[in-house]
């Protein structure tokens, strides 16, 4: 596991830097390990180095994780999409939520939250490229969303996410990243409760850090590349 405690060291690095560069605290980026597709003892090395928080896409994998490492005090955020028969879960596993879009979803995660718990964290997603095969609302939905959202009990919406369309083009990510942010103050004026800006992953988050990312989702950066399972 040595490459992985290069891997945080060097992450941990970059972050700090996009953050100085940006005339930023580095304390205010946080850093979310993407664990899909990872095994439990790649997570169990991470958190050892100090890492808290994993982002997981798939249900049954992530609830998986969860079982193998519930000795550890892990924060656990879906970041993946969101099907319907699959929110139950979502709402009693899970402390934040990345990737809602629908106020149907939101509903139903408020509906199911356990009164055991506290309110689940949600980010909106925000389709920020107006990509078909992206999910995420558009940006002009997204104060209705954010006022209706902010209505159920069980729910509390810290912030935005986006998966910019990819692009190598700095000046691109750059103007995709702006919007983000201007989307973000703007609704922040009449949610303060926003906080969180989850965008830029391992290609882009330098670019992101300098746009005001709260979050980045790391996940190739810290791991290396992904490996599949064989069928």
């Amino acid at each position: 596991m040595s490459s992985i405690a290069e891997n945080f060291q060097s992450v941990r690095q970059q972050i700090d830097q996009a953050a100085t560069q940006s005339a930023r605290m580095p304390q205010d980026i946080h850093l979310l390990a993407v664990s899909k597709t990872r095994q439990p003892d790649e997570l169990r090395a991470l958190y050892q180095l100090g890492q808290t928080a994993f982002g997981e896409n798939y249900l049954q994998e992530a609830l998986d994780k969860i079982e193998a490492l519930n000795d550890l005090p892990i924060t656990w955020h879906f970041i993946g999409p969101i099907q319907s028969n699959k929110t139950r879960a979502i709402a009693e596993h899970f402390s934040w939520v990345h990737s809602v879009d629908r106020l149907k979803i939101a509903q139903r995660l408020s509906e199911q939250r356990p009164a055991t718990l506290p309110p689940l964290n949600i980010c909106l997603q925000i389709n920020i490229s107006k990509e078909d095969s992206k999910a995420g609302c558009l940006p002009n939905e997204a104060e209705t969303l954010l006022n209706q959202m902010a209505l159920l009990p069980n729910i509390v919406v810290r912030g935005l996410m986006a998966i910019p369309k990819a692009t190598t083009d700095s000046e691109a990510q750059a103007h995709t990243f702006t919007q983000m942010q201007t989307l973000f103050h703007e609704l922040k004026k009449q949610h303060p409760l926003l906080d969180t800006l989850s965008m830029g992953m391992s290609d882009d988050m330098a670019v992101a850090i300098a746009h005001g990312a709260t979050v980045v989702r790391i996940g190739t950066a810290l791991f290396g590349p992904r490996h599949y399972p064989q069928n």
